[in-house]
This record gives C-alpha cells, structure tokens and sequence, in this order.
C-alpha cells in the first residue's frame, strides 16, 4: 500500500512538471492567452448613420374625384406624360346637368317672387305715407295708420325674405355648377403619370375624408430617399449632411444626396403592432443620375454626420467596459485610476506592457464600421490589444499575461509554405 502512495505521487509530480514546462516559454515564463494587437494610428474616421426606406417621388400629386360617379373616359396611360392643364378623366356628369338646370329654375322661381314682394312692399308704403297725411289732417283716424304701418312692416319682412331665398338658390345653384365641373380633370403640374389605379367604367368615389385615387402625377426628375432614423440617432442628423444610398435593385451603383428634410415628431404606430421602436423620417434629396430609379425602390442610407481627417485611432473592437471591481482585483490596481459611468462600467482598452496587458480607461470621439476615436487615454504607437473579440469582451483580466499571435499563425500559414 505504501509502495502505491509512492508510485501516485511521482507521477503526479511528473504530470505538474510538465504542464508548467508546456506553459512556460522554456525560459521559465510563463504563456498567457494569444491575442493580436494593433498600433495607436492617426487615421480619417467617417461616422455614419444607417437608414431604411423607398425610393419616391419629390414632388408627387394624387389624382382623386371630388364628386362620385363613373368614369366614361380617361385621356391617358401609366407612364405617358402630361403637360400642366392636360384633359385627364371625364365622368359620368348626366345627373350633375340634371341638378344645375333644375336649381337654375328655382333661382329664377325665387327672383320672381322676390319682385312680387318688391312691389308689393312699394305700394304698402305709398298706402302707409297717404295714410300719415290725411290722420295729420284729421280726415282719418288713428287706426288707419296703425293698419298702413302694420302692413308696410309685414311686407318689407316678405321682401327681405325673398331676398334671402334667392341668395340661398344662388349659393345652391353655384355648389351644384362646381360639382358639375369637377366632373371633368385636368393636370395640376406636369409629369409623368407614374400610378394609375381605376378603368373607365369604374366608380370614382368623391369623399372629403377617404381619398380614392384615380391615379398619381409624379415628377420623376427629381427623387428622393425617404427613410427612417432611429431615436438614438436623430440628433446627428442636420440638413444638409451628405449621404450615401445603395437602392437594392441597382445593386453596385453609386448614388449620392443630401438631407433635405427631418421629421419633427416619430412615427405613428399602429395600435397592436409588437414593433415599439420609435423611428424618425428623413428626406434625402437625390443629387446623382435618376434616371434607373422607380418610385417604391427599397434603399439604404448612409448619412455622414462627422469626418475627422487626423484623429487619434484604434480598431473598434478594442474597446470594451468592465467594472471597476473586475478591474481592480489585482492589488498592483487602484480604484482610483478607474471611474465607472452612469451604467456602473468603465470604457477600457488592453493595452500590452511587455508581456502583459493593462487596462488604460479612455474617452472615446466618432467612430465608423471599423475604426473608433479615442479622445483621451491614449497616445500615438501605443500597441493594443485588437482580438480576439472573445478575449477582449470576456477574457482578458486587468495584468494578465499574454502572447502576440504572429503572422504566420494569422493568416493562416504553416512552416515550409509559400
């Protein structure tokens, strides 16, 4: 039994050897984690704001009926274009004629009657003034002329009332010759006729509170990017920022605007829709060729909303957060060279110290897709740390021992390759 406990402790012993000689360099160092670095560059950063939308129109009008009835003809086709006054749609105006001869009879039944009541109203006053004459002289009495007035009252109330009724067949008879006459449309502006929704023979349906499009001018000139931006970026965004737009069906094809108008309040949502993200739109007026571009496109932006020609840079991935405890567990750290955010972390870069790491906190500026500003922390050819993501986001600890990955080991390349 001795002869055992003997034999297990040689070869744990052996195995502990091992494993530290299989860490160590074979100068007694010991390895740490792979990591690869990167140098503290000045570089041009681009920051840049994403954006989603369609392709539209900048100047676009639909084309709906005011009054309902049917379409007896219509004078063009989608896509054809239309000079500003062109003869559009006819409708059907049979029942609106019907409408406007019969109020113009009534106009001239209520003028007719208001004449009687003119006349009517002048010889009441003449009985009225003939009677005040002869109760002045004592030839009649007083009850007379109380009957004169009484009646002189009673018709000049007719006659002001006949005047009312033909004002009222008046208005009447001009609403109905205005339906009449938007039985018939004409052009607004020029363009192209880029929608057309109804055949002849269908209803146009007249309604102040639901349009129904017959079909939509659009001036196809001048496009534009009409996009949604989020909360978190609205605020960089400024008139007149240039941007970049990729439209998925011209994959390839650079295009290129400038913000042109940015909505002052969010989007609507829909009452039920799961989606709460609060969006802006914003406007991109489209500076390059719009020849290839069609109304609805899909497209992307890329609105450029700083440039820094010289700043100070490192790879975006370099920077990562840690609390100031996991930051201090080592002794050699103090608290006091680290200050954590409102979020209770402190925005950190590795940087390599010999063979170790050392958390630097830094104040980052703009960043693009790949490089990040460092404002404060950082100096020129300071070596950090730049992958892998994992050890950068998790692994690493504040003094911990590391090893560069060399090229060789990178790329992917093996000894005796070419």
């Amino acid at each position: 039994m001795k002869k055992i406990i003997i034999i297990s402790l040689v070869i744990v012993a052996v195995v502990g050897a091992t494993g530290f000689y299989l860490k160590s360099n074979g100068d007694g160092k010991e390895k740490g984690q792979t990591v690869e670095v990167s140098k503290v560059s000045k570089a041009q950063i681009i920051q840049k704001v994403n954006a989603t939308g369609k392709i539209q129109p900048k100047t676009k009008i639909n084309i709906s009926a005011d009054v309902s009835a049917k379409i007896i003809a219509l004078h063009v086709n989608e896509g054809d274009w239309v000079e500003k006054g062109q003869l559009l749609v006819e409708l059907d105006s049979e029942k609106y004629i019907a409408s406007v001869e019969s109020i113009e009879a009534s106009v001239r039944s209520t003028q007719a009657n208001a004449k009687l009541a003119k006349a009517n109203m002048a010889q009441a006053k003449r009985v009225y003034k003939r009677a005040k004459e002869l109760v002045a002289k004592k030839l009649e009495p007083q009850s007379e002329l109380d009957a004169a007035e009484s009646s002189y009252q009673v018709s000049v109330a007719r006659y002001e009332s006949a005047q009312e009724q033909v004002a009222q067949s008046q208005g009447t008879l001009k609403r109905a010759k205005d339906d009449l006459s938007k039985t018939i449309m004409y052009a607004p502006m020029s363009g192209t006729i880029s929608k057309l929704n109804k055949e002849m023979g269908e209803i146009a349906i007249g309604s102040q509170f639901q349009e129904d499009v017959i079909m939509t001018i659009a001036n196809l000139n001048e496009m534009e990017a009409l996009v949604n931006v989020d909360e978190n970026d609205i605020i960089a965004i400024k008139l007149n920022q240039a941007a970049e737009i990729e439209v998925d069906a011209l994959f390839g094809q650079a295009i290129t605007g400038v913000v042109s108008e940015i909505a002052t309040s969010a989007i609507a949502q829909q009452q039920g829709n799961a989606n709460q993200k609060t969006e802006f739109e914003v406007k991109i007026a489209i500076t390059s060729d719009v020849n290839k571009l069609r109304p609805g496109m899909t497209t992307s932006a890329n609105i450029i909303t700083d440039t820094r020609d010289d700043a100070l840079s490192i790879p975006i991935q370099s920077v990562t957060v840690r609390t100031v405890a996991q930051l201090t567990e080592d002794e050699q750290f103090k608290e006091s060279d680290y200050k954590a955010g409102k979020d209770g972390f402190a925005e950190v870069v590795f940087v390599k110290e010999g063979d170790k790491v050392i958390a630097r906190q830094v104040t980052t500026g703009i960043q693009s897709d790949a490089l990040i500003e460092i404002v404060d922390g950082l100096k020129l050819n300071d070596t950090v740390v730049s992958g892998s993501y994992r050890a950068i986001s998790r692994d690493l600890s504040n003094g911990a021992n590391v090893t560069i990955e060399s090229d060789d080991k990178k790329n992917g390349s093996t000894a005796g390759e070419k």
